[in-house]
């Protein structure tokens, strides 16, 4: 789950968001979005089934690193 903070960056800017729109479609701060995307923090598997939904892509897609957001 190391390339998760990438992931979530590149879904995100794809998705026209920014961190402050993502922080509050999740209702959660725009700290914790950052926190995130630096990977000074780790998501709950809550919020991984928030982000899977939101951005289309299945869980393992966040999780895994082998495996690539898709285009």
């Amino acid at each position: 789950m190391d390339r998760f903070p990438e992931k979530l960056r590149v879904l995100r800017e794809r998705n026209d968001m920014t961190m402050r729109k993502l922080a509050d479609e999740l209702d959660l701060s725009h700290a914790y979005i950052y926190k995130l995307e630096t990977g000074q923090r780790k998501p709950n598997a809550e919020l991984l089934v928030k982000l899977s939904r939101l951005f289309g892509v299945s869980v393992d897609v966040l999780v895994k690193d082998e495996l690539e957001v898709g285009e």
